[in-house]
């Protein structure tokens, strides 16, 4: 066990050495390491000041009350509102990239019954750490960031409807296995009221209105959106970085390097594959649906399995693992993307 907390102490800090290596052995990466190592270096950041600083999983309730109820709400409505209405009725890619992530989640959900031997509470934890990435903190900095202020709408499209996908499967799934005890109609109803008030969808819904309407919000009220903007990412990634410190990795099973493997290379390729295969969707598009699909597995995995009581060490060790993982499989495809290697029509 020591050994195991001292190696999961050093793993950022090896994502990052490893960056900067890189770095000094291939100058072509210089680009992507400009992006990639600021990113991930922040929540290299945010993991090590967690561990030089004794403070409880309490201390970050006001952060992720900020990022999630204010600074990633303004994000979403700063870079939607202004954007051409008939662009975000994309029905097509909407389609096409949340079948991915369901397929995505029927892979590790079938890898998840094999290896907990039928148990369908623990296979549906199973399945959103290999289908649900990190597109809440992680999503939007990182996509905007490759690919400019015109990644914003596919951004927010891909949140909205694979957490509507997501928080409708889980809740029906544990009603099935009997963890959760409610009848299918109240799983229904808190289904609905969770995806309703959900202050990321609220605000994507406010901004296609605002869309809609040509609406513009006065000087002093669009400045103060402006800096929750730019506050958003950072503090998501630092906050991140916080809370996979306080996510010790105690138990291993044998599934997870197949829940990473799924959820890291599966997923983007699927998403790859089958848009490239269906039409022109564009370079910027295209890009972000398959680096959204590349993130690691959501907080939501643990969130999700402590609600349920159930596979609750493991999922908070996927985060941990499929993170410092990340570090690796994202740089690679921001560098792959940002020499157009990957064709985004086939």
């Amino acid at each position: 066990m020591p050994l195991r907390r001292f190696i999961a102490s050093l793993t950022p800090l090896l994502g990052v050495g490893a960056l900067l290596a890189l770095g000094l052995l291939a100058p072509a990466l210089e680009g992507v390491l400009n992006l990639a190592l600021p990113f991930f270096g922040l929540i290299a950041l945010g993991y090590f000041c967690a561990r030089q600083f004794d403070v409880d999983e309490s201390g970050l309730r006001w952060m992720n009350i900020f990022i999630v109820y204010v600074a990633l709400p303004a994000l979403f409505f700063n870079l939607i509102s202004v954007v051409p209405l008939e662009k975000l009725a994309n029905w097509q890619f909407v389609g096409v990239t949340t079948s991915c992530t369901a397929l995505a989640f029927a892979m590790a959900l079938g890898a998840g019954l094999v290896a907990s031997k039928g148990n369908l509470a623990e296979g549906a934890i199973q399945g959103v750490a290999g289908a649900y990435s990190n597109i809440g903190y992680m999503g939007p900095g990182l996509t905007l960031a490759a690919l400019g202020p015109q990644a914003a709408v596919p951004t927010a499209l891909i949140f909205v409807f694979d957490s509507i996908l997501l928080f409708t499967l889980v809740p029906f799934l544990m009603a099935l296995s009997g963890a959760e005890h409610m009848s299918l109609g109240q799983t229904a109803r808190l289904v609905a009221k969770r995806i309703l008030t959900h202050p990321f969808n609220i605000a994507t819904f406010v901004a296609v209105c605002a869309a809609y309407a040509h609406y513009v919000p006065p000087p002093a009220i669009g400045k103060m959106l402006s800096f929750l903007q730019n506050a958003a990412a950072p503090c998501a990634l630092f906050t991140l970085g916080v809370t996979v410190s306080l996510r010790p990795i105690r138990r291993i099973s044998a599934v997870m390097p197949v829940l990473t493997f799924i959820k890291l290379v599966v997923h983007p390729t699927l998403v790859w594959m089958i848009l490239s295969l269906h039409g022109d969707f564009g370079r910027t598009w295209t890009y972000t649906a398959m680096l959204m699909a590349s993130l690691p597995p959501a907080l939501n995995v643990f969130v999700l399995a402590q609600q349920y009581h159930s596979w609750v060490e493991r999922a908070s060790a996927v985060i941990v693992i499929g993170t410092v993982v990340s570090v690796f499989t994202v740089t690679l495809l921001l560098y792959l993307m940002g020499n157009s290697y990957i064709p985004w029509v086939l």
